[in-house]
């Protein structure tokens, strides 16, 4: 019994370690998409502001 319960134990901290590194990479790449999509968006406001700029009234 003491064997079954290291063996489901050691399987179980291994499970933990490969949920923790997963979530760590969802976190990452959601933080870098929303970067991203940002960085995209501030430049598209920049190009229509510019382009605003130049047509004459």
């Amino acid at each position: 019994m003491i064997a079954f319960a290291n063996s489901f134990l050691s399987y179980l901290v291994v499970f933990l370690v490969f949920v923790a590194v997963i979530a760590l990479a969802v976190a990452i790449g959601i933080t870098l998409r929303k970067r991203s999509n940002a960085k995209a968006a501030a430049l598209q406001a920049q190009e229509t502001a510019e382009e605003g700029a130049d047509e004459p009234k």
